[in-house]
């Protein structure tokens, strides 16, 4: 069983568009830009639009629409350093980066933008990043292996003096670092993130990390995933919030809405996409029991990367607003929205579907009740 409605209001977090491109792989118009004063604006905006977090994405070399990137980490502390309040999660290779001194970074990190650092820590499906750098790239499993120990080593750092690891991957010995993040005991780290949707990625979130994400999914798929992830939460002892990926397309009709999802489709890059499409699903297939990421994605799916289409985020502020409460229902706490139009949608969100959200989750406990 999932775990049910979660009682804090549904948090919202936005990708940030720090690779040019766009959030889908299509020549529709996209106004967004990858520029660092695009990201700025949008950044200011986002705060004051009801997003508490921003995810950065991870490129390390021109592939698959994106032929531009800022890297993640450095654009994430940029970002924070604009804004006020706003949480972004710098996206991490293991393998890429070694955890101490990525540990030493987001320590840093934390104190100059008073405790508002956080991480997304991607095991990589991008195997020619890894050859490009003449890195070795591990099988599917052995990823999740490597993340898993990348992770404990960032909290053990973060958390302890003297910290001490041998593993197989990583080797610390009485290592201190000093100053630690800004650690409180309602967070005695900067959050970690973590996605993928694979058994090994599931049970890793119940072992270690504080927050799971979904690739877009239905209801019944996210029933799914939350059920696996919580099961191994509990045998862990832990629990562990749940946030999921959606395409956004606010329209004054749900005819309209689909429209522009269907001119999306219509107008794909077809040679990007069937690119991306061999190389994410034979990463996903590799995976000892094939629920890699992307292994059921139909072509239409990877138009948007990261699924975002199947969640179903798309009709009129009242149908979208209705959607995102019964995921809230099932036991998701976060959304991690994209947009066809970063910062303007953002802010029409802001304006039209979040005061909806708040209204409904106000009234949730009376209706749960008038159902039961």
């Amino acid at each position: 069983m999932s775990v049910g409605t979660p009682s804090d209001p549904l948090k919202f977090a936005y990708w940030v568009p720090n690779v040019s491109g766009g959030l889908v792989t299509s020549s529709i118009e996209q106004r967004t830009d990858w520029s660092w004063e695009y990201n700025r604006d949008t950044a200011i905006a986002a705060e004051n639009n009801g997003f508490e977090y921003a995810l950065s994405q991870v490129r390390y070399m021109a592939s698959y629409s994106a032929e531009y990137q800022h890297e993640s980490t450095s654009l994430s502390l940029a970002i924070m350093m604009a804004t006020e309040r706003l949480k972004v999660m710098a996206a991490v290779h293991p393998g890429m980066w070694h955890p101490g001194v990525f540990a030493n970074f987001g320590a840093t990190a934390d104190h100059l933008t008073n405790g508002r650092f956080a991480t997304n820590v991607v095991s990589g499906w991008f195997k020619g990043e890894f050859q490009a750098f003449g890195e070795p790239w591990l099988e599917h499993d052995e990823r999740y292996r490597r993340t898993e120990e990348f992770i404990r080593c960032l909290k053990g750092i973060w958390e302890e003096d003297d910290f001490t690891f041998l593993g197989d991957f990583y080797r610390f010995h009485d290592y201190s670092l000093k100053p630690k993040p800004l650690n409180t005991p309602e967070r005695p780290h900067p959050e970690i993130f973590q996605g993928g949707n694979s058994t090994a990625a599931r049970q890793m979130a119940g072992r270690v990390s504080d927050f799971y994400f979904s690739n877009g999914k239905d209801y019944d798929g996210v029933i799914e995933q939350l059920n696996d992830v919580n099961a191994s939460a509990k045998e862990n002892n832990r629990s562990v919030n749940f946030g999921l990926n959606g395409f956004m397309i606010i329209r004054d009709s749900e005819k309209e809405a689909r429209g522009v999802l269907q001119e999306i489709v219509d107008k794909a890059n077809v040679e990007q996409v069937e690119g991306f499409r061999q190389a994410v699903q034979q990463g996903g297939a590799s995976s000892p029991d094939g629920k890699g990421m992307w292994a059921e994605s139909s072509w239409a799916d990877l138009v948007q990367y990261n699924d975002g289409f199947r969640t179903g985020l798309i009709g009129t502020p009242e149908q979208i607003a209705e959607r995102l409460i019964e995921y809230k229902k099932l036991g998701v706490d976060l959304s991690l929205l994209c947009f066809l139009h970063v910062k303007e949608d953002i802010e029409q969100f802001g304006e039209q579907v979040l005061p909806l959200v708040r209204e409904m989750e106000a009234a949730l406990p009376e209706r749960e009740l008038a159902q039961a």
